[in-house]
């Protein structure tokens, strides 16, 4: 194993690989980004292009040891990129696309096209695209696109400049110094492991990376604010309040547990570390944690904030909570969907309900306090709920 370190869509990464790692795994299976596709594995289809150090390159055949300080940008880095947004409309346009699957690679060869070709005809672009083959198209709209985005450039609509050859990366078999930033929590060396992973201060948290998990919560607990506030002190009280959330240990702010989950056949177990900030004055606090499933390799970074405020007189207390997560791995896909925000409403509720009942010292059974969130159950109460309000807002159309 060795270490790598590079900065892939602007944010700096280090991470332990084997040297026969091709950069499509580092990026799909390691950091969940897994617009890069793969199909061919040899560097023939062109579905896994991406930039290095602004060239485009085949990441199937490239070993990630050889991009160590190289600058790496992938479809996902290139979504406020003016020249990348003229060519998804016109791809839309021109109806550039089909099932979809060479997209992301055809799009930055596309990119590279207009940016260093302005004057290229339809015949060059052709040339240009013959690394990128297409099954669905016959690349008649694909060309077009291509051609009406150069056109807005040609006509001073869109400003775009190819990128200057840089030092770095295996493209043009150039070398540079090594890159410095937050380190990516290695893998689990063997799966047997059981012992849970070393977080530093610098490891919890999002450390200033963007979040592709964010969720708004509020939820109101008939108890006066100073008890609450008291009560969420006592995390060893807390913690079994949170489905599927166990503690293992606790020193000063810092604490160490697991979070479980279970969607059908898909059970992770996220074994992590977090650290508490509270604000006595304001009656607010901040809770920044990290983890990783040994099983799957996915990893999660997270920023809870939350605030008391008092109602009903100050009978009651509402809770406002802020969700930015980080989910890296096989199982950031499941981060992606909108039903996700819907999901953490009904565990909020959960959590809610138990947490007033430890309140008022109930020994009524918690709502699925103990082992993993049963997610597929979760799950399908969702869509049911929002079938029902499709169809009352049909029904409620159709009776106008």
């Amino acid at each position: 194993m060795r270490a790598v370190g590079l900065t892939v869509n602007g944010i700096p990464v280090i991470e332990t690989v084997e040297p026969r790692m091709h950069l499509a795994d580092l990026l799909r299976e390691r950091l969940g980004l897994t617009g890069t596709h793969l199909r061919c594995e040899q560097g023939a289809c062109g579905a896994c292009t991406l930039l290095i150090d602004g060239q485009p390159a085949r990441s199937c055949i490239t070993y990630a040891v050889l991009c160590e300080g190289a600058q790496i940008t992938t479809i996902e880095g290139l979504e406020d990129d003016p020249v990348m947004a003229a060519l998804r409309q016109a791809f839309t346009a021109e109806h550039g696309l089909q099932c979809g699957f060479c997209t992301p690679g055809m799009l930055i060869t596309a990119r590279d096209i207009v940016s260093r070709l302005p004057a290229a005809d339809e015949r060059r672009v052709r040339l240009e695209l013959s690394g990128n083959l297409c099954r669905c198209t016959g690349y008649v709209g694909i060309v077009r696109a291509i051609r009406r985005v150069l056109e807005q450039r040609r006509a001073g609509a869109l400003a775009a400049s190819a990128a200057e050859p840089r030092r770095l990366g295996p493209v043009g078999s150039r070398h540079g110094g090594p890159v410095t930033g937050a380190a990516s929590v290695p893998l689990v060396a063997a799966i047997g492991d059981d012992a849970p992973p070393a977080f530093g201060e610098g490891d919890l948290g999002l450390a200033g990376k963007k979040p592709n998990i964010e969720i708004r919560q509020s939820f109101v607990i008939a108890r006066p604010r100073r008890e609450v506030w008291y009560f969420l002190a006592e995390v060893e009280r807390v913690v079994p309040c949170m489905p599927g959330a166990t503690l293992s240990s606790s020193r000063g702010d810092r604490l160490q547990g697991q979070l479980a989950i279970k969607l059908g056949p898909i059970a992770a177990a996220f074994n992590g570390e977090a650290r508490v900030i509270r604000d006595e004055a304001m009656q607010r606090g901040m809770i920044l944690g990290a983890g990783r499933d040994r099983f799957s390799a996915s990893r999660a970074s997270a920023e809870i904030e939350y605030e008391l405020s008092a109602e009903q007189g100050g009978a009651a207390t509402r809770v406002d909570i802020t969700v930015r997560a980080l989910l890296l791995g096989p199982l950031a896909q499941f981060g992606r969907s909108a039903i996700v925000s819907d999901l953490a409403a009904r565990i909020s509720d959960m959590f809610a309900r138990n947490l007033e009942r430890r309140l008022a010292g109930s020994s009524d059974a918690m709502d699925e306090a103990t082992g993993p969130i049963q997610a597929g159950s979760l799950l399908r109460a969702v869509i049911v709920a929002r079938v029902k309000k499709m169809l009352a807002r049909l029904w409620g159309k159709s009776r106008r």
